[in-house]
């Protein structure tokens, strides 16, 4: 049977030996599907690749690989090639390690392109807060709360909703009460001028979701934990 470091090698070959699109993609999705950590060099380099298939399929497996992707993906970016960038800002969204936090902050605000301000936006929500040093959360939080309601308006529909599913999972993880009433506060006034329906509703979801976690904060009468109190951790509908 085959170790893994033979099969990533193999895999690895394979794309590297593809003389045609369709096999570059069945390549690309069968290293993927391998969850190989040996194979993220390799899974960055189709980010570049000029075969969109095989780039999702590569942003899919460096999801599924997750952390240990994350600082190779920082450190071979490719800031020249703008659809390897776009790809490898889709998938530092999809793992939501902090590491990534100046990429998603920056591509959020200030990408050209409307689906990486999207998935940008979607990985500020996603953030694992745990990998934060305590000392440092507060500025953190805000960092990512200033971006959110700065992408909020932006121009695209699409983009300001990803910012409100972003910031109604943002009041899950604030530490400072003022945090969640600038959200609620920019939520009414979205519900008041937002041009777009969609966007509309889904900020009631919101509201309606940060209303019900706040009633659901309750005691829970359990005799091995009375008096301890169970947050409602329900996410929002993306």
């Amino acid at each position: 049977m085959m170790n893994d470091s033979a099969l990533a090698q193999k895999l690895i070959r394979a794309v590297e030996e593809a003389d045609s699109s369709e096999r570059l993609l069945e390549a690309v999705k069968h290293l993927a599907a391998a969850g190989i950590e040996e194979s993220v060099p390799t899974l960055i380099a189709a980010l570049g690749y000029n075969n969109p298939g095989a780039a999702v399929a590569a942003v899919d497996g460096l999801i599924a690989i997750g952390e240990t992707a994350v600082q190779p993906l920082l450190e071979l970016i490719d800031n020249y090639n703008y659809g390897a960038r776009a790809w490898a800002v889709r998938a530092l969204a999809g793992i939501g390690d902090v590491r990534a936090l100046d990429t998603l902050l920056d591509a959020a605000k200030n990408d050209f392109s409307l689906s990486v301000r999207r998935a940008a936006a979607r990985g500020l929500g996603t953030l694992r807060w745990h990998q934060v040093p305590s000392e440092q959360v507060q500025s953190v939080q805000t960092q990512v709360l200033e971006a959110l309601l700065l992408v909020s308006q932006d121009p695209e529909w699409v983009v300001r909703y990803a910012a409100v599913t972003s910031l109604e999972t943002l009041t899950i993880a604030v530490t400072l009460p003022d945090q969640v009433s600038r959200i609620t506060e920019r939520f009414q006034q979205m519900i008041e001028t937002d041009a777009d329906l969609g966007v509309r509703s889904r900020v009631r979801l919101a509201q309606q979701q940060i209303q019900q976690q706040q009633i659901q904060e309750v005691f829970v009468p359990n005799r091995k934990l009375e008096g301890a109190k169970v947050p409602y951790r329900g996410g929002g509908r993306r």
